[in-house]
C-alpha cells in the first residue's frame, strides 16, 4: 500500500509524509528537485519520471499541475493507483472558474480525474494561514504592509490540519471518492490577522492601505498581472463579506482546525527582524 506523495518540499506534503509514517504506512516521497536521495523524483511537468515514480503505488497525493495531468492519470493507471487524492482549490467553485487563472490550473486536473477510471478525491481547502508569510519582509523591516482591501475576509486554514484531513482520506476507504471544501475554523479580516500578528510579537504593525494598481506594482517581481487581478478580485469581492466556514474539516480530522492565532504563535520567528 505505497502512497506516492507529490511536492514533498511543500508544507502541506512534508507534514502529510509525518503523519502517515507516524501511522506506519509506506509512503514514497516525490519532488521535481529531490533535495536528497530519499525523496524520489515525480516532476509533474517531465511525464519520463512518472514511471518510476508511480511503480509499485496504491495510493497517490497530487499537486494541482495541469500540463500532463492526463499522462500522469494514465500511468497511474497502468502502474495500477487505486485511490488519487487531489489538492485542489476552492477556487474552482467560482463562476468564473474557466477563466480565472487561480482556478483553472485546479480545475483542469479535477476534470482530468473525474473522468478517469480512477477512485479521486478532491479537496477543496480556501485560504492557507502560510499566505501570512508574505507580509513577513515589510514586518521583519518594521514597514507598513501594504493591503488594498483591509477588511477583506478569508478563512485561514493552517497546513497541518489539511495534512491531516489528507491523511484522512487516504487511509480510510469510506471517506475516499468525495469532494470536500474546507475552510479553517474562523473567517477573519486581513487587518485583523496583522493585529493578531502584532500580539504575537508585541510590536505595532501599521497598515498602508493601497490602491489595486499600487498593489500590483509592489508586487510585480512575484506575480504576473493576469494573478495579481484575480487576487485583488477575489479579496474585494470578500471585502466586508465573512467566509461561510464549512464542516467538511472537522468531520475529517475529529476536531476544530487551529486558528489563525496558533498558526502565528507557531511562525512568530518569521515574522522577527
Amino acid at each position: 500500500m505505497t502512497i506516492l506523495v507529490t511536492g514533498a518540499r511543500g508544507a502541506v506534503a512534508t507534514a502529510l509524509i509525518d503523519l502517515l509514517r507516524q501511522r506506519g504506512l509506506p509512503v514514497r516521497p516525490a519532488s521535481s528537485r529531490p533535495s536528497d536521495p530519499s525523496i524520489a523524483t515525480c516532476d509533474l511537468t517531465d511525464p519520463a519520471t512518472f514511471p518510476a515514480a508511480l511503480a509499485g503505488v496504491s495510493s497517490v497525493f497530487l499537486y494541482a499541475e495541469p500540463s500532463y495531468v492526463d499522462a500522469f492519470v494514465k500511468e497511474a493507471i497502468t502502474a495500477g493507483v487505486e485511490h488519487v487524492v487531489l489538492l485542489s482549490s476552492s477556487a474552482v467553485l467560482a463562476s468564473d472558474a474557466e477563466t480565472n487563472p487561480l482556478a483553472k490550473t485546479h480545475l483542469d486536473v479535477e476534470h482530468a480525474l473525474t473522468v478517469a477510471p480512477v477512485r479521486s478525491t478532491l479537496l477543496r481547502p480556501g485560504a492557507f494561514a502560510g499566505n501570512a508569510l508574505a507580509w513577513a519582509w515589510p514586518i521583519k523591516a518594521g514597514a507598513p504592509v501594504s493591503l488594498p482591501y483591509p477588511g477583506s475576509y478569508n478563512d485561514p486554514l493552517h497546513e497541518t490540519d489539511l495534512a491531516e484531513a489528507a491523511a484522512t482520506v487516504l487511509t480510510d476507504p469510506a471517506l475516499g471518492g468525495r469532494v470536500y471544501t474546507l475552510t479553517g475554523p474562523e473567517s477573519i479580516t486581513c487587518a485583523a490577522q496583522i493585529d493578531v500578528l502584532s500580539r504575537v510579537i508585541g510590536r505595532d504593525i501599521a497598515i498602508r492601505k493601497v490602491t489595486r494598481e499600487e498593489w500590483k506594482a509592489e508586487m510585480a517581481d512575484y506575480v504576473s498581472g493576469p494573478v495579481a487581478d484575480a487576487l485583488l478580485d477575489w479579496q474585494q469581492s470578500n471585502d466586508g463579506v465573512p467566509t461561510e466556514i464549512t464542516g467538511d474539516l472537522e468531520r475529517l480530522i475529529g476536531r476544530p482546525g487551529r486558528t489563525f492565532a496558533t498558526w502565528a504563535r507557531e511562525h512568530a520567528a518569521a515574522f522577527q527582524p
